[in-house]
């Protein structure tokens, strides 16, 4: 039974991942023309809400779930911002190789020093493990701490400087740079809503609710989710907007998300005979390698094609570029278990 309640979490991630992969292909190879349509809407918000922040909160919950000790947190962060600086490197390489030879004009630190989702998932652990050591399983400082960096960005001010260094250091915190994607504020209030479930979770067994109880409270969360949704799709369409957005999205954010979880628990009820749903689950246990992976594809891939692809073509990228991740994942995994038995996904 407990092995079957942890399926569930890793769908979600699944799910996560393949629609990040989606939405990199709508702005990188689609045209203009697409990516401004109808379409490009419906994959910037598939690419929004249902991604990042449901990833970050499921990695939030199983912090607070962990059992690894302090130490191993810390040392887990730190890799994360490592290989946040190397993916930067990694999926830009060809466009880098342009910027020395010359062939392409552009300044490279904005590329190199982009704020991705693993710098944030990096400084969201080193975060979440202090804070365990002081607040325990209190959720009172938990829900404070939820409120403050939801809507720290009311209140932090953008330091201006002739010292580029600082700008590019401050947009891995907050800010409005263009090239800071997943600054920490108001980011991290994801994993902690995470840590928030997880202990409300321990206590009342919210995830043990009936299949019957929780089509009630989806049903509940709907009604909401539609009055709002105009709200929330402009700004999960608008990516400057997104990326930095305030408080009031954080709560609508939340909202869907509790929506969202709900669909998906009801439709992987059945995921034991459907092989998407063991494909989700299996993206979900790789789900870093998964997201290495296919930026490392994308990116170099979208210094040739940028913007050039359409509908139909940005589509059959998606296949083949879910399909190789998928085979390299594989092959990573099946390298790794011949020199360590012990090995498991991650």
């Amino acid at each position: 039974m407990s092995n079957q309640r942890s399926q569930y979490p890793d769908i979600l991630k699944g799910v996560a991942v393949i629609l990040m992969i989606q939405v990199h292909i709508m702005e990188l190879f689609a045209t203009e023309e697409v990516f401004n349509s109808v379409l490009g809407r419906v994959s910037l918000f598939f690419g929004g809400p249902p991604a990042a922040p449901v990833f970050m909160a499921v990695m939030g919950y199983f912090v607070a779930k962990s059992t690894k000790g302090f130490r191993l947190n810390i040392f887990r962060g730190l890799k994360l911002l490592l290989w946040g600086l190397l993916l930067n490197i990694g999926l830009n390489f060809h466009l880098l190789v342009k910027v020395i030879t010359g062939s392409v004009q552009l300044n490279p630190w904005p590329y190199i020093f982009g704020v991705d989702i693993l710098f944030l998932a990096g400084f969201s652990i080193l975060f979440l493990a202090l804070l365990r050591k002081i607040f325990r399983k209190q959720i009172i400082p938990w829900i404070v701490l939820a409120l403050l960096t939801a809507s720290a960005t009311m209140f932090l001010p953008v330091y201006e400087s002739d010292q580029m260094w600082i700008h590019y250091l401050q947009a891995y915190f907050f800010g409005n740079a263009t090239w800071s994607y997943f600054p920490v504020f108001p980011w991290i209030t994801y994993p902690v809503l995470g840590v928030i479930f997880q202990i409300l979770d321990e206590k009342y067994q919210l995830s043990g609710f009936t299949t019957k109880g929780l089509a009630y409270i989806g049903g509940l969360v709907f009604i909401t989710i539609a009055i709002t949704f105009s709200y929330g799709l402009g700004i999960s369409t608008h990516l400057p907007a997104y990326y930095h957005h305030d408080f009031l999205f954080v709560l609508w954010a939340n909202a869907f998300m509790v929506l969202w979880a709900i669909m998906i628990k009801l439709l992987s009820h059945y995921r034991e005979h459907n092989i998407l749903f063991r494909y989700l689950q299996w993206a979900g246990r790789n789900v870093t390698a998964f997201y290495v992976i296919q930026w490392l594809l994308i990116g170099n891939l979208a210094t040739f094609i940028y913007k050039t692809q359409s509908a139909l073509a940005s589509f059959l990228w998606f296949v083949a570029i879910a399909a190789a991740t998928s085979v390299m994942v594989l092959y990573r995994n099946k390298h790794r278990k011949k020199f360590n038995p012990d090995h498991r996904s991650g």
